[in-house]
């Protein structure tokens, strides 16, 4: 992988930091950050955070808040703190299987798992595909389970013509690193709820009132509790989770040239699997909408022998890998969740054969496209 941050995106800080006495906390770059990814995502009210796990956190708190305790829909193939957040913020995680075409957990099951108890379905849009579909949209819409979406791999992709992140109460981005956007560390939190997003801003910052931007919010508080000052009121036992201006000012200038990256990352994909074997390899990924994270390779078959010829081969031309996909694999088979819920990782029979014989490979916008050719031919040969 490589960092997405370009020597003119380090130029742009630079000229931000060389003003005088320039504002390094959440300020205006801030809140400058949020509108333009608001209006390029299509949801009305962001907020801009140190990371996406902490994104994630903030979530489930405003759930846990103006939901009450309960249970969260999650899949078993996903990053940690997706359920690391749910298990902090006192919910009980059910976990479903995965769907092989997209990597998303398995909507039918999804469906299934629905109980009087449930509260929300959290989602993962994974490595880039888009893991919704149209039924499964109208059954939680008819039953009013809230969807929360996880699009930290998937920052551009779409459902119908229609951008992943929109669609539920909650939306959640991570720009780290190698993400289609970075910011060094950095999240996103968006929403179409104006009551929720009053909730985001105070969780974000200690859970202090003088936070929200709503006067009313701000008003009833302060008549509540006249006894105290009302620029330290306390609404919540929240977090410190804010960005800097730094991270907003490259995040800013990154803006403008991701459709263009995300287009490169695509044709990535496609020459990708169009060159895979497809006798040895799974090809038949949702490629609709996709907005590639990293190259997306998984056996066919629970083959040992090939699995062992793919790492070795991987390893000797120094190409970088991760087995297990996105979160290394069936998140049951790590401690915090065995120690848990014990063996009931075999219950998933999907999560487990991407655990132990899938992969994702590098891609980022400057990759070129014949060292992707080269990289499916060393593959087929094996």
């Amino acid at each position: 992988m490589r960092n997405n941050i370009s020597r003119a995106d380090l130029d742009a800080l630079i000229r931000f930091l060389a003003q005088d006495d320039p504002i390094l906390t959440q300020s205006t770059q801030v809140a400058a950050f949020e509108r333009e990814w608001g209006d390029w995502l299509g949801v009305e009210h962001c907020v801009f955070v140190n990371s996406g796990s902490s994104a994630n956190l903030i979530t489930m708190a405003a759930l846990r808040e103006t939901a009450g305790p309960g249970e969260i829909i999650v899949p078993t193939l996903t990053w940690v703190s997706d359920i690391a957040a749910v298990l902090q913020c006192g919910f009980e995680p059910v976990f479903v299987d995965l769907d092989p075409i997209t990597l998303g957990m398995d909507l039918a099951q999804a469906i299934a798992a629905i109980t009087p108890r449930t509260k929300a379905i959290f989602l993962s849009h994974i490595l880039g595909y888009d893991a919704l579909s149209d039924a499964f949209l109208a059954e939680i819409a008819s039953r009013g389970i809230p969807l929360v979406e996880d699009v930290c791999e998937s920052h551009g992709a779409t459902h119908g013509g229609r951008r992943l992140g929109t669609f539920g109460r909650f939306s959640n981005f991570s720009f780290y690193y190698a993400h289609h956007l970075s910011t060094i560390e950095g999240g996103m939190v968006c929403t179409p709820d104006p009551d929720q997003y009053e909730v985001l801003r105070m969780l974000r910052s200690h859970g202090m009132v003088r936070e929200s931007r709503s006067a009313t919010v701000r008003d009833g508080y302060r008549q509540r509790h006249p006894d105290l000052n009302p620029d330290f009121i306390f609404a919540f036992a929240a977090y410190n989770v804010r960005s800097t201006e730094l991270s907003a000012v490259i995040g800013r200038h990154q803006l403008p040239r991701l459709e263009a990256n995300n287009q490169l990352r695509s044709r990535n994909l496609e020459v990708f699997l169009d060159g895979l074997d497809p006798a040895r390899y799974r090809t038949d990924f949702r490629r609709q909408g996709s907005s590639n994270y990293a190259l997306t390779l998984v056996l066919r078959e629970p083959d040992e022998g090939l699995r062992d010829r793919v790492e070795t081969a991987l390893r000797r031309e120094q190409i970088e890998f991760r087995r297990g996909t996105s979160g290394g694999g069936n998140q049951l088979r790590q401690p915090y969740l065995r120690q848990r819920y014990g063996d009931t990782y075999a219950k998933f029979p999907n999560a487990e054969h991407v655990h132990f014989f899938g992969y994702y490979v590098g891609n980022y916008p400057d990759l070129e496209t014949h060292r992707v050719q080269e990289l499916c031919e060393l593959l087929n040969r094996l």
